[in-house]
């Protein structure tokens, strides 16, 4: 299954207008952007990872209106009993002010949500996770004062002197009853992970531990009874997390596998979805299959909150229309784009069946000189079309470059993830397929220029290459840190090491040929791509690599290990 991540973004000191700077922890993840229409298409299915979050959003907000409406009933009619001179809590309870104090608020927190509920039935899922906490806070909070309360109270006098013993062993064990149903509560009726369930029930625990604590610190006289309030605070406390922890984890389980199968047999327009591929932060892409063609594709979709202004949304649409415009051989093709009715974007590619070059690598150990330069030679190909064209990728990386089988022919390179190409051709700056202030990339392969936040032109993608080269010839890219801000200082200030140093084998023009495009200074290197190629092309090893090396490298029986005969299937966008 295909890895996805989630980028990173790092604002620079000085937004410039039409660059920024931006890296992403792991090198070796790719990151595509897509997108919807300025006018979009009429609503599909709803898809991808917005879908269930979207599912989850109104199973939750259905759960809190259930428990705000019950709990304001509840805590008003023990409120207004108290206000008529009825009693809802007994006085040897010794609440005395808080029998009614602590209904009230209980009270007034559930009509405060009740009503938000109802005036903002489309409030997003983070908003409601406020109003869980709030609900829950309150009820552990009222928990917990009501058992401080009782047991910081001295006991009345009596002969028998195990008397206060007992009756604060009593009140542990009465206040103890609201916390296992209020954390019961929580894990059986909210939909919640195994982690925030976990996280959720452990804070209610605290309520009346903390409670306990303070007063044994206030009433000396609830001390000796410690050894028997603890067990029976604790044991029923946690038996409840465990209970609440299981049902949230098996019942979220069970919601996603219900989704998924709803899913699995979804229409997308004209595409049947077919079998998820991978998941992230960003999104998700499925393999799918046009229906009058079936021909398969793989669909990539966008999280609705991650394009949800419209000036983004504006940005992905001119994203994808640029790339649609590339027909090299060598470029993904795009087929179409889209939006779906939960408002995820999405768009449909040609489904590419084989290893990223960073796979490869990691896999297999450095390429040989000859294939390297055959494969870089391919990329040109398909860079020098997007320059020619305005377009800067500003991404490159072996996560986006990948080695199929097309046409019969193996070693076919596809170059990918144009999410963060660059426009130079457009006229207005607010056509530029850019952000301001911001600049994505992955830090191991950003050039200079990139990585100071200032606009990047072709020659930028020539150093990104360079060091795409440096991973094949060595198996590393030139620069390696434990921190982002360290790769970044070192893309603008540390001379890159000679690839023949660190692998003996590397002929030295073509070790001449990676140091060239490494250079800090873009006047320094190849100023264009084709310029790029022909150096390649000159290369002693140019020719010991060709088309029929590929079909018999392939063929050998050590070629395609498990890892990537069979998952090593990439598909052409992750994000």
């Amino acid at each position: 299954m295909p890895e996805i991540y989630e980028p990173t973004v790092i604002r620079t000191s000085r937004p410039e207008p039409h660059d920024a700077t931006v890296a992403r922890p792991q090198p070796s993840a790719t990151d595509e952007t897509l997108v919807p229409g300025a006018q979009p298409p009429a609503p599909v299915a709803s898809s991808g990872s917005a879908g269930f979050a979207e599912e989850v959003r109104l199973l939750l907000r259905r759960r809190l209106f259930m428990t705000h409406l019950a709990l304001g009933l509840a805590t008003g009619a023990m409120a207004l009993c108290d206000l008529t001179g009825l009693v809802a809590l007994p006085v040897e309870a010794g609440l005395g002010r808080w029998a009614a104090g602590l209904p009230l608020i209980a009270f007034g927190q559930s009509v405060a949500g009740l009503v938000f509920l109802l005036r903002y039935p489309e409030a997003p899922l983070k908003t409601l996770r406020l109003i869980e906490v709030s609900q829950f806070a309150i009820i552990g909070f009222g928990g917990g004062v009501a058992r401080f309360i009782v047991m910081e109270s001295g006991a009345a006098p009596s002969p028998d002197p195990r008397y206060s013993e007992l009756l604060y062993r009593f009140d542990a064990l009465m206040t103890t009853f609201p916390g296992v149903f209020s954390i019961i509560l929580y894990g059986v009726f909210i939909p919640n992970t195994r982690r925030r369930s976990l996280f959720g029930a452990s804070l209610l625990c605290l309520a009346p531990v903390a409670a306990t604590t303070l007063a044994a610190a206030t009433n000396p006289a609830v001390r000796p009874a410690l050894p028997a309030i603890v067990p029976i605070s604790l044991v029923p406390l946690c038996m409840a997390c465990v209970v609440a922890v299981f049902c949230a984890g098996r019942a979220y389980e069970l919601r996603q596998q219900v989704y998924e199968a709803k899913r699995e047999a979804q229409q997308l327009g004209a595409y049947t979805l077919k079998q998820k591929l991978g998941e992230g932060g960003m999104g998700e892409v499925w393999l799918a299959e046009h229906r009058l063609l079936k021909r398969p594709c793989a669909v990539k979709f966008i999280r609705a909150e991650l394009a949800a202004e419209p000036a983004t949304a504006a940005r992905f649409e001119r994203e994808v229309r640029a790339v649609t415009s590339l027909t090299h051989f060598n470029t993904v093709r795009i087929f179409d784009y889209g939006r779906s009715d939960d408002g995820s974007f999405y768009y449909v590619m040609e489904y590419l069946d084989g290893p990223t070059l960073d796979r490869l690598v990691k896999e297999r150990g450095p390429l040989t000189p000859g294939r390297a330069v055959y494969l870089l030679r391919q990329f040109c190909g398909a860079l020098a079309e997007a320059h020619a064209a305005g377009m800067v990728h500003r991404d490159l990386k072996p996560g986006n470059m990948m080695l199929v089988a097309l046409g019969g022919q193996r070693d076919v390179a596809k170059l990918l993830d144009f999410g963060l190409v660059q426009d130079h051709s457009a006229t207005e700056s607010s056509d530029r397929i850019t952000r301001a202030g911001t600049v994505l990339g992955t830090p191991s392969y950003m050039c200079p220029e990139q990585a100071a936040g200032e606009p990047v032109d072709p020659r930028g993608d020539v150093y990104s290459l360079g060091v795409v080269a440096f991973f094949a010839l060595a198996g590393r890219p030139p620069f390696e840190g434990s921190s982002v801000g360290k790769l970044l200082t070192a893309h603008l200030t540390q001379p890159a090491p000679d690839v023949s140093a660190l692998r003996a084998g590397v002929p030295a023009d073509l070790a001449a040929v990676v140091a060239r495009c490494l250079a800090k200074d873009p006047k320094e290197r190849f100023q264009s791509v084709l310029e790029l190629e022909a150096a390649l092309a000159a290369c002693t090893c140019s020719m010991d690599w060709s088309a029929a090396h590929a079909d018999q490298w392939w063929a050998a029986p050590t070629a395609a290990p498990a890892a990537l005969a069979n998952d090593a299937t990439e598909t052409i966008i992750r994000s």
